[in-house]
């Protein structure tokens, strides 16, 4: 039997409470939703500049390139990392039975980790007008320094260059919080600890990497190897290990049963911190980048696809003999649909990362539909998942309405898969466009059929965070003597 399931059998969850701080939960729950309304607005209208709908074209601060900044920062720092820190909260007290470090530190943390997403989002919207004034010119010119006040130019690096040391302070911060519960552990730590842990330190040293070396300490193809190792190390070594750990703390606890096997678990772990680090450089194959690390980051990719796939039959075996939670327990539906997505995904990596593949949907729409399978269909299901489960309890009270959970999920689940397989054939069709040498045009004007529905299918998932949005504040607002009379409600913290 695990460490969490060995605890469980001596404390009730009553007896765990006090060692949660349920509003600072909260509050991370709430900023991430914040942060993901304002990121799918701006997705949207991007999405409508590309096929000519865009109802605010030309007018500068609402450009569809300054928002497409927005829309990527405040998905990856906004929505996944502020709920990741609410979940935090919640797991590694109840997992080591000890509270955080310190809780004036959890509420510092708080409020300067919303000023850094905003200040991120404020910087990339008027960064560009407040640099060409002339007394900013003029005060660079008389320092001798560059006053860059907008965004850093790398792919998910964006954050400027006077925000990155606070946001690494506040990494440093967050570690520091969950590490010492952790170390003064007195029970094995199960395995959704070691992942935390890989992440703490991972999410660290990726973050300076990617925003500091390219743009102060190497260039040229370099810069472009660190590049590629910090987009998908953001993904790998930030995001996945704290998905997975939540994922081993979370299914045990619904279906009521240890996870399948602890030896897989421990591989899975592994293969990750051994593969996954390797696989950056294969978003820039047929570079100059040298070919011994191309060929490398081949072969790690299709490695991560075989860790994976042991990861995918550990909660698969897990769930043997109680399949039908999938059907009854929403939290689960979310949680084995976004592993489905994984793993789809993940093959896709080890299709899309071949030189062969490469020659047909490189720089195409396939590698856009790609990534918002892997960040909305896994992680941001996983996290609504996560939400939907614990929102109960936090509020103490269960789910105004159950039908909206349920649209919330279909919305979502099916918006974002017709997403990925619209965006995948595009990607195709604009590969064949561009190797039979037509014009550039020829494929733009190929294309907007698939834009077309791209938009449909990101108002089908925009649509499903507004269901969630409304049944979260008729939960908030519908007095709580309603539901001591009425009946138990899916979602119920009973």
């Amino acid at each position: 039997m695990t460490t969490a399931n060995k605890t469980s059998t001596v404390l009730t969850s009553d007896d765990l409470d006090h060692l949660v701080d349920q509003e600072l939960v909260k509050g991370y729950f709430l900023a991430g939703l914040t942060f993901l309304t304002i990121s799918m607005i701006a997705g949207i209208l991007v999405a409508l500049q590309l096929v000519h709908w865009n109802p605010l074209d030309g007018i500068e601060v609402l450009s569809p390139g300054r928002w497409r900044m927005i829309h990527t920062n405040a998905i990856a720092y906004g929505f996944l990392a502020n709920v990741f820190l609410g979940m935090l909260h919640w797991v590694v007290p109840r997992l080591t039975l000890r509270p955080v470090a310190s809780r004036p530190l959890s509420l510092f943390i708080f409020v300067a980790w919303q000023l850094i997403v905003f200040l991120t989002a404020a910087a990339i919207v008027i960064g560009p007008s407040l640099q060409a004034m002339p007394w900013v010119a003029d005060l660079a010119k008389r320092t001798g320094l560059c006053m860059s006040l907008g965004a850093q130019g790398l792919e998910w690096g964006e954050t400027p260059f006077w925000i990155d040391p606070i946001a690494l302070l506040g990494l440093a911060l967050v570690a520091v919080n969950f590490m010492v519960p952790i170390a003064r552990a007195r029970a094995p730590l199960y395995v959704t600890l070691w992942y935390f842990m890989a992440a703490f330190v991972w999410t660290f040293l990726t973050y300076a990497m990617g925003n500091l070396l390219p743009e102060y300490a190497v260039g040229g193809t370099s810069a472009g190897a660190i590049g590629g190792l910090f987009i998908h190390d953001l993904v790998g070594l930030f995001v996945t290990p704290l998905g997975w750990g939540m994922m081993y703390y979370f299914v045990p606890i619904m279906l009521k049963k240890p996870i399948w096997s602890h030896g897989l678990s421990l591989v899975g772990f592994w293969g990750l911190a051994f593969f996954y680090p390797l696989n950056g450089i294969h978003h820039f194959l047929y570079t100059p980048i040298p070919m011994f690390l191309q060929y490398g980051a081949v072969i790690a990719t299709v490695a991560v696809e075989l860790v994976v796939t042991t990861v995918i039959i550990n909660f698969l075996g897990t769930l043997r003999g109680q399949g039908q939670q999938v059907i009854t327990n929403l939290p689960i539906r979310y949680f084995y649909t976004g592993m489905i997505f994984y793993f789809i995904t993940c093959f896709q990596c080890a299709l899309q990362v071949t030189l062969t593949f490469q020659k047909l949907i490189h720089f195409t729409d396939w590698v856009v539909g790609h990534a918002h399978l892997v960040m909305f269909g896994v992680f941001s299901l996983w996290l609504f998942g996560v939400m939907t489960y614990l929102f109960p309890r936090v509020l103490h009270r269960p789910w105004y309405s159950t039908r909206l959970c349920e649209y919330h999920y279909w919305l979502s689940a099916a918006g974002v898969l017709v997403m990925a397989l619209d965006l995948t054939m595009a990607g195709i069709f604009q590969g064949y466009y561009w190797a039979s040498l037509q014009s550039w045009d020829v494929s733009v004007d190929g294309s907007q059929p698939f834009w077309v529905t791209r938009v449909f299918a990101g108002l089908c998932m925009f649509a499903g965070l507004l269901c969630f949005l409304y049944n979260l504040w008729m939960t908030y607002r519908v007095p709580q003597e309603v539901y001591e009379t009425g009946p138990a409600l899916q979602g119920s913290p009973a």
